[in-house]
């Protein structure tokens, strides 16, 4: 696993840990604020397989 699918995979943990805290409090921006850090986790995880999967094909 590349440095960008390991920083990804965090983001979309602490986003979900994030949304869940929101859904719970009923805080609507904590929730959409974790919304948010999940999408650029896996944004940046598939950036890191591309990259992975480049670096095999040279």
């Amino acid at each position: 696993m590349s440095e960008d699918e390991n920083k990804g995979k965090a983001k979309d943990i602490k986003g979900s840990v994030k949304e869940t805290l929101g859904k719970i409090t009923g805080d609507k921006d904590t929730e959409r604020s974790g919304q948010a850090d999940q999408a650029e986790g896996k944004a940046q995880k598939g950036v890191g397989k591309a990259r992975d999967a480049l670096k095999r094909n040279e």
